[in-house]
């Protein structure tokens, strides 16, 4: 049971970091009203694919 749920969660912060890379300008337009969109866009990305790497982690050493 206890394999189930972090395989769940390693799922669930695979599929964050992916969606956070790729839809990273249309998450920064929505959420962050400030004036650097670049630099915003930058970060999400980066942390997506942080993200990911923690995830596929998770998922690899369960």
């Amino acid at each position: 049971m206890w394999n189930l749920i972090v395989l769940i969660i390693g799922l669930i912060l695979v599929s964050l970091g992916v969606i956070s890379i790729y839809d990273s300008r249309q998450l920064v337009k929505k959420l962050f009203g400030f004036g650097d969109q670049n630099e915003a866009a930058a970060g999400l990305k980066i942390l997506g694919f942080i993200l990911a790497i923690i995830g596929v982690l998770i998922i690899y050493f369960n």
